[in-house]
């Protein structure tokens, strides 16, 4: 059996990434969907053109990679494409936000995301693809968004490695890392502050950012990075002192804040 593994498939670009897997890879017999909230899996199942496995599972909580272990081992299935979309953040400066919080950003989108990948890699067939999903947030250190920027920047280390050692088996690793994206992110994001006010105007439609990344992981880059600001961005992260950007960054942010009192 040939199938996909995709997590945070209950919402966001883990939800658009099954839809387009679904209508993209007509050889994937069944995507291995994983989430917490069962009811959104149920009704994705609706939608999706292939069958889907549903795993209603919280992967910050022991155990849940026990189950996906055991499955993987009954199954015995070939894995085309993983997609680990699974992730959080939250607004706000260190310690604002309660502490299981501020932990479970660093055990979701880095601690889940290993054990996703190790306990999937056998499995995975020669010329197959591994989607991360990071986050222009992992170029530069951000203050107000620490814990989620330095989660997002071991993921882009983490998948760029990765995506080396497996060349020789001609399996990519593609680094997905948009700016924001409309999803209900934000939503959680913004529970202890605002999103920047500038950040709002680069907000990307999920849509477009998962076609880019499927397209960009059949092509064999190592990077998906969603528009030209996005990319931009990237650029001036590699040749300006990340100092000298956070402190234009402090402004463009002031400087909001003042036309909105305004």
């Amino acid at each position: 059996m040939t199938i996909a593994v995709v997590t945070g498939a209950s919402s966001g670009m883990g939800r658009e990434a099954v839809i387009r897997i679904a209508e993209r890879f007509g050889k994937i017999g069944e995507i291995w969907v994983i989430a917490r909230r069962q009811e959104q899996l149920e009704q994705l199942r609706k939608e999706a053109l292939v069958p889907l496995r549903i795993f209603p599972l919280d992967l910050t909580e022991s155990g849940s990679l026990d189950v996906l272990r055991r499955a993987l081992e009954e199954a015995h299935p070939k894995v085309r494409l993983l997609v680990n979309a699974a992730g959080y953040g939250k607004y706000g400066k260190v310690g604002e936000a309660a502490l299981a919080e501020e932990t479970n950003m660093v055990r979701l989108n880095c601690e889940a995301l290993c054990g996703v990948t190790h306990l999937v890699l056998p499995y995975l067939s020669d010329h197959s693809r591994i989607l991360m999903f990071a986050s222009a947030a992992g170029f530069l250190p951000q203050p107000g968004f620490a814990t989620y920027a330095a989660t997002k920047a071991f993921v882009v280390s983490y998948s760029r490695a990765l995506n080396a050692e497996l060349k020789s088996r001609d399996i990519v690793v593609t680094a997905v890392c948009p700016g924001p994206v409309d999803t209900a992110f934000f939503t959680v994001a913004k529970t202890h502050a605002e999103m920047p006010s500038y950040k709002k105007r680069f907000m990307a439609s999920p849509r477009r950012v998962v076609r880019k990344a499927l397209r960009d992981s059949i092509m064999g880059k190592s990077m998906s990075i969603y528009s030209p600001a996005m990319k931009g961005f990237r650029l001036l992260c590699k040749v300006l002192p990340h100092g000298l950007i956070l402190l234009l960054e402090e402004r463009m942010a002031a400087g909001g804040e003042e036309r909105t009192l305004s």
